[in-house]
């Protein structure tokens, strides 16, 4: 199971990075990863014109993308863009972090989960 991770270089600099997550045969469910420690849960509603500008992630949390679209930048310019089904992993908690904004005026719905100290993945 692949998903993005933003994260920090040595110079502080954020980039698009990717987490490799190994999943097993779990029988007759599907397959799956291992168990991994959480922290806190957030549901959160963004509006249809959001455009934050450079921000660090506030801790490192994944986001799951429910409902709506958005574009990432990182440092270099470059930009992806996300929906419904996605994955991303916010790890750039210091330097000058990445933009984000709403695609096609519309609302996004989505979830934060924190992470612990020490959780790694791939």
């Amino acid at each position: 199971m692949k998903f993005t991770r933003i994260f920090n270089d040595d110079q502080g600099k954020s980039q698009f990075g990717e987490v490799n997550l190994d999943v097993r045969d779990g029988g007759p469910i599907g397959f799956l990863s291992e168990r991994f420690p959480v922290g806190d849960m957030i549901f959160r509603e963004t509006p249809s014109d959001y455009d934050f500008k450079w921000h660090p992630a506030p801790q490192r949390q994944l986001l799951f993308i429910i409902k709506g679209r958005c574009e990432f930048m990182v440092s270099s310019g470059e930009t992806r863009q996300f929906g419904a089904g996605d994955v991303v992993l916010l790890e750039d908690t210091e330097g000058e972090g990445h933009c984000s904004k709403a695609l096609f005026n519309e609302v996004r719905h989505s979830i934060f989960v924190t992470l612990p100290d020490g959780v790694v993945f791939g």
